[in-house]
Order: C-alpha cells, then sequence, then structure tokens
C-alpha cells in the first residue's frame, strides 16, 4: 500500500491504512518549529486583514529585500516562491531532457520534479553502513555529463550535515565540468546560519541555493521560500514563474520572521536538547540513531513497520520511510517538538519498544 510521501496531514495516513482516527493526534512526522509562528506575526494579523483587497508586489515585496539585507547579498540574486516546492519545480525546467544525479535516501520533490520535465535520474545511494554520510566519490565519479547534482544540506530523513570537505570537493568539480548544484537547505537554520553556503555564492556561481520558511517560523500554511543564485539563474526563474507567485500576506509575514533573532535561538536550542535526550533514549533500546544536527532524527527499530502502526493506534503519527530509497522502509522520522509532547512520546515508544 502506497503511503503519502511527506509527513503532516495524518488524516491521509489513517484512511490510507484503513484506521479510524483517534480523537487526539500527536504528528511527530512533520518538522515544523513546535513554538508555533513568531509572537510578530500573530500581533500584525489585524493589519494583514486590511491588505487582502491589495494586490501583491510581485517581485515579493518586502520579504524579498529583507532575504537580501539577512544574507548580505544583491537582491538580484534572491528570488521569492510560494513555498520550497514551487521553487524546485522551476529549477528542475532549467535541466528538461538533461541527466541529474540525486544523493539518497532524500526529499522526494527533487525526483517528482525532475520526472516530470523529463529529466534522466541518477540516483547515487548513501550507504546505512557507513551512516548515509554524503557518498561523495561515488558522486565525484558520475559528475560528468550531467546537467545538476541535487544535494539536501543538511539531509531530509538523516539530518546530516554533509562534511564540508565534501561537499566543496563536489562543488568545485561540477564547477570544472559544467554541472551545477543545487544545496537544499531548508533545514540548516535550525543548525546555524553560519553553515549555509550562501556566503561562499560569489565564488560558485554554478551553485543554486534553495531555503524555506516553512520550517523555522512554523508557516507551512502560507508557502513561502526563496532561492539565492547567480543573477542568470535567477532571471531564467523569474521569466518562468506566474505573475504575483508570491501573495501579500505572505510577503508580508516572512518579512516580519527575518528580523526574530531570539526566536530562532530559541528553536535551535530547543531543538538541540529535544533531539540529543531522543537519541539517548532510543539507543537504551538497541536503536540505530543517526548523527542528525537538524531538528528531527532517523532511527532503525527492529520493526519499523509494526512500531509504525503501533503508534498510530495510540495517535502518535511517525514519518515512515517506505519512499526513502535507501532506507527501505525500515527506518523511522522524529520531528522535535515540545518537551512535554517529547516525554509523552518517549513513554508510549517505551513500551512497545519492550515488547517488540
Amino acid at each position: 500500500m502506497q503511503l503519502p510521501e511527506h509527513g503532516a496531514n495524518p488524516h491521509h495516513v489513517y484512511g490510507k491504512l484503513g484506521m479510524t482516527p483517534p480523537a487526539r493526534i500527536l504528528d511527530f512526522s512533520e518538522n515544523c518549529n513546535p513554538a508555533g509562528p513568531p509572537r510578530a506575526v500573530l500581533d500584525m494579523w489585524p493589519d494583514l486583514v486590511t491588505r487582502l483587497h491589495t494586490y501583491p508586489d510581485p517581485a515579493g515585496e518586502p520579504f524579498l529585500s529583507k532575504v537580501a539585507e539577512y544574507h548580505g547579498v544583491p537582491q538580484a540574486s534572491v528570488f521569492a516562491g510560494n513555498g520550497a516546492a514551487e521553487i524546485l519545480s522551476l529549477i528542475a525546467e532549467r535541466y528538461r531532457g538533461k541527466r541529474a544525479i540525486v544523493v539518497h535516501p532524500t526529499f522526494s520533490e527533487y525526483e517528482a520534479t525532475l520526472m516530470a520535465k523529463g529529466v534522466e535520474i541518477e540516483r547515487v545511494i548513501a550507504s546505512e553502513a557507513e551512516g548515509f554520510g554524503l557518498p561523495n566519490e561515488a558522486v565525484l565519479s558520475q559528475i560528468e555529463g550531467a546537467a545538476v547534482v541535487y544535494i539536501c544540506t543538511p539531509n531530509n530523513p538523516t539530518g546530516i550535515m554533509p562534511e564540508r570537505g565534501d561537499l566543496l570537493a563536489i562543488i568545485q568539480m561540477a564547477g570544472e565540468v559544467g554541472c551545477e548544484v543545487v544545496l537544499d537547505e531548508a533545514f540548516v537554520d535550525f543548525i546555524d546560519e553560519s553553515r549555509s553556503f550562501i556566503s561562499e555564492l560569489r565564488d560558485s556561481p554554478h551553485v543554486i541555493i534553495v531555503r524555506s520558511m516553512t520550517k523555522m517560523y512554523a508557516i507551512p500554511g502560507i508557502r513561502l521560500g526563496y532561492v539565492v543564485a547567480h543573477l542568470d539563474v535567477i532571471v531564467e526563474l523569474k521569466s518562468a514563474a506566474p505573475h504575483w507567485n508570491v501573495n501579500g500576506l505572505a510577503a508580508a509575514i516572512g518579512a516580519v520572521c527575518l528580523g526574530e533573532e531570539a526566536y530562532r535561538e530559541a528553536a535551535i536550542c530547543s531543538a538541540r536538547t529535544e533531539r540529543e535526550k531522543m537519541t539517548a533514549f532510543l539507543k537504551k533500546f538497541d536503536c540505530i540513531v543517526t548523527e542528525s544536527e537538524a531538528n528531527f532524527l532517523t532511527f532503525k527499530p527492529r520493526d519499523a513497520g509494526k512500531l509504525y502502526t503501533d503508534m498510530l493506534a495510540k495517535g502518535i503519527v511517525l514519518r515512515h520511510s517506505e519512499n526513502f530509497r535507501g532506507m527501505d522502509g525500515s527506518w523511522l522520522r522524529i520531528g522535535m517538538k515540545s518537551s512535554a509532547e517529547m516525554e509523552e512520546l518517549r513513554r508510549e515508544l517505551a513500551g512497545a519498544l519492550i515488547n517488540s
């Protein structure tokens, strides 16, 4: 049975499995900040309502200029989109009929958008035995003749951040052979902005960086993301995008979110604390746990399928790995939530893992 290919929307999971959803559901399958949107966003809501009758700025202002200021890059190097999903679709058009390398296990939207454009996919599978680290030698051996390499940094679903040297080796060789590199940094702000590659783009015009506002700021409902790249890439993406592709409320909310430094620092601290506690707990039950640096982790219990359905029966939704190549359904992902919710998860998991 084909389970949904993304986290969130847990009612779809219950529907696919023919299960009646419990009255209360705790959804650990999605990875948004459990704190909810910044207080400043909630405070501005009355003002946002007054903007409903006004057409948005076609460039995505005031969000676009705030992104440029936040990263210290020219506005001409930034393009705002209706979520990272739209941006990935627009980027995929660049490689229509060409060849792309995708490093797995990873986010399914890369292949989904590329295949829709008739792109030939070359899959490189990270080794479970080697902790799902970036298989840079395998990528380097395939890179000549490819139009693009997709790498998720930190990776989803493992949360692993590639070693900088390995990443730089791929980027350098890609530049030498005329191959672009798409870096998905949707979760890098849960680690440290200094780990982003944006500051090095000036010397790597063949690198395209995709960012999401959804995860850190807990605003998936408004769909907002952006890409930072060379001017020529931005011009091409703009020409392919529909007019007003970013709604006015999203642009206003995104601009405010980028100013919330204390909020980001609290989110980073909370995610790290809960991830470390959950890692230690799972290892006590002999589960293998990825070396995640993000606001989620992936673990391998003795029987992932049984544990997944057992937890669903208790109203707890984990993220399955059925559609993650190289994981074969034997791993589960947990998004970090509030301390109370994580403690409840541990209580329920303890009983299930003991009996598995």
